[in-house]
């Protein structure tokens, strides 16, 4: 292969790559994610919380059992993002595989582990907010984040928000365009990686 034709094959790859890991992602955020762990893998604290629910101990310290069992908020936070990043890998990498396979094209296993795995990482610890408030912060956009919030509805008793609330971080604010910029500029890095590993490793058609 010329160094033409195998430039032209890098540059392909990358680019079906982006697409995928970057037109998938929503899907993975907005659909699969369940909407417990959207709500609860930024929780931070050493403040105990009931395992099956996340609720704070404080405010019902009366169950026992398996009802009763605690952890602490930021460990509760922690398996939340867990999950949702264990279901963001499977689709992703279920997703590349798909395409890449569709269109003929075998990227080794190591290249797809190895950007799965940026893709990954960098998903957990940007959704659990303090880094990623850490990095705006740096970057000096925290007016943009304290002056782009949403208020929540009310809804009757029992509900999520019973009365109207400003939310910082969900959609439609700030924080959230921000958190999304950064996973997607990520998903370039890691589609150029898994590109470079498959051209020195010679992905086949």
């Amino acid at each position: 292969m010329s160094d033409r034709s195998r430039a032209i094959e890098g540059l392909a790859l990358v680019a079906t790559l982006t697409s995928v890991f970057g037109e998938i992602h929503p899907l993975c955020d907005q659909v699969v994610q369940n909407s417990h762990d959207a709500s609860t893998k930024g929780m931070h604290g050493s403040h105990l919380v009931y395992v099956n629910d996340g609720s704070p101990v404080e405010e019902n310290p009366w169950r026992h059992g398996k009802e009763g069992r605690t952890c602490t908020a930021s460990a509760y936070g922690r398996r939340s993002v867990t999950r949702h990043v264990a279901s963001y890998t499977a689709v992703q990498l279920a997703s590349t595989v798909a395409v890449t396979r569709t269109l003929g094209y075998r990227v080794p296993v190591s290249a797809l582990l190895t950007g799965a795995a940026i893709n990954a990482i960098t998903h957990g610890v940007i959704d659990r907010r303090d880094p990623l408030l850490w990095l705006a912060q740096k970057a000096g956009k925290t007016g943009y984040i304290k002056h782009a919030t949403v208020v929540r509805k009310a809804g009757g008793e029992g509900t999520e928000y019973p009365a109207p609330v400003q939310d910082v971080s969900g959609p439609g604010t700030a924080l959230m365009e921000i958190d999304q910029a950064v996973h997607r500029a990520v998903g370039v890095a890691a589609a150029l990686v898994t590109a470079w590993i498959t051209l020195r490793k010679g992905g086949r058609r």
